[in-house]
């Protein structure tokens, strides 16, 4: 099993401070991923030279929408960057138009970087909370087709989900996404924003959510699945000091 944690670029000073503390884990964690957010500076594909690619799988992100489907500027980033895994995302368009994007469809994409790069590990993404399961499940298909050989789901808060889920992954390298809710006003975000429905059960405090990820992990295991850690602003120390990663 593979496990793999985000860390989102909101400075270089930040990012090697979590950075080093991934490398303090045990070696349950074995890729390190990088969203690419337009209102930092720090691009995620630039980060390459900044981890033990020896020791780490790195996976910058990248949205379709700011490339254009016949450019070629995300050939020349692959290239230069000599990456061999990508994740490709839709991408929302940036909070009042302030930065150019464009009408690319993420799944042309997909197609795209595939035909030119034949031998490169393209990943995409899945959200278990978007839509409704048979068009979220047709959408994944789409992109596998097009050259999607593996996927990184949005953050999981239910064992039941993540099952019906599994079995429309077969065949598909998964990793179902854990990012610990630790206050309400957290978990009032994701109800809202981004369309969670908790389980009764859910609490917004850290021996829950240190809880889940363990059982997430020992039946991701069984099942041949993968865990992909997004641990958005919370004490590491204390979140991390609980989870078995071995």
């Amino acid at each position: 099993m593979n496990i793999s944690f985000e860390i989102v670029p909101r400075s270089l000073e930040a990012f090697d401070t979590q950075y080093a503390f991934v490398q303090q884990l045990d070696d349950g964690i074995n890729i390190i991923n990088v969203p690419d957010i337009q209102r930092f500076d720090t691009r995620s594909w630039e980060l390459a030279a900044r981890i033990d690619r020896g020791k780490f799988r790195f996976i910058p992100h990248f949205r379709a929408i700011d490339f254009k489907i016949d450019g070629g500027e995300l050939f020349r980033i692959i290239e230069n960057f000599q990456l061999d895994s990508v994740l490709l995302v839709s991408g929302d368009p940036p909070e009042g138009l302030k930065r150019a994007y464009y009408n690319t469809d993420l799944v042309d994409l997909i197609r795209v970087v595939r035909q030119r790069f034949p031998a490169l590990n393209i990943y995409a993404g899945f959200d278990p909370h978007r839509q409704g399961l048979q068009d979220e499940c047709d959408y994944t298909q789409r992109k596998a087709e097009a050259g999607a050989m593996g996927f990184f789901s949005q953050p999981f808060y239910d064992h039941r989900l993540i099952e019906i889920y599994a079995e429309h992954m077969q065949g598909l390298e998964t990793y179902i996404g854990i990012s610990p809710i630790t206050t309400q006003a957290s978990m009032n975000y994701w109800e809202v924003k981004n369309k969670v429905k908790f389980p009764k059960s859910f609490r917004p405090d850290y021996d829950w959510n240190v809880e889940f990820a363990n059982s997430v992990i020992a039946s991701a295991a069984a099942a041949g699945l993968n865990v992909y850690f997004m641990p958005i602003r919370i004490d590491l120390e204390r979140y991390f000091g609980g989870i078995k990663l071995g």
